[in-house]
């Protein structure tokens, strides 16, 4: 199996004593094993010569995984083992889109619950869950689950997202329900891919 980092990624790099820095990758790279990645180039608001070692959020076609990484001249290095090994497996099948969406969000902070409109795209889909982009530059914080409305090439479909990971712009979830014809459709435009 070949692990490959899509070009337009966004990979996080925490660094001890400074706040994490989310990096979007700029070309795609493939390697048999993370360890053996060529350098990832990065778009950095570092100057030259800056460099930066922490621990990178490296999200690849296999799943996420924890590595140590070195940032310097807006390239990242995987410098580490894998020693979290793949906590999140991609193995089903996946669409990529944009597909058309908008809904409501259910946010939960300490001191409220509250309802959140929002729209955007799914830039990916499984039969699984999703990978959204909504918008907007930044969701708000602390985004538990979604209903939505997606425009899919078979028709309208509605369904509830358990969120799974939340950045900026980007939510990825995991579907809780789909309305039953729907599922049906989704399951044949995942089997046509």
């Amino acid at each position: 199996m070949t692990i490959t980092v899509p070009a337009g990624s966004s990979l996080t790099l925490r660094c001890p004593g400074s706040e994490a820095i989310v990096l979007v990758t700029l070309a795609e790279v493939k390697a048999a094993f993370v360890e053996e990645l060529p350098p990832i180039p990065v778009l950095s608001l570092d100057g030259p010569g800056v460099r930066r070692i922490g621990v990178l959020e490296l999200v690849t076609s296999a799943g996420v995984t924890w590595v140590e990484g070195e940032m310097r001249d807006d390239l990242l290095r995987v410098i580490g083992d894998a020693p979290a090994g793949v906590v999140q497996r991609r193995t089903s099948v996946r669409q990529s889109g944009p597909f058309p969406a908008d809904g409501t969000a259910q946010v939960v902070t300490a001191e409220s619950r509250r309802l959140v409109s929002l729209a955007g795209r799914v830039e990916d889909i499984s039969s699984d869950g999703l990978l959204m982009r909504a918008d907007v530059p930044s969701l708000p914080y602390g985004i538990e689950r979604l209903l939505l409305h997606l425009s899919m090439p078979w028709g309208e479909m509605t369904a509830a997202v358990t969120v799974v990971d939340q950045r900026a712009d980007l939510l990825r979830g995991t579907f809780e329900w789909v309305e039953p014809g729907a599922a049906d459709a989704l399951a044949a435009f995942m089997a046509s891919r």
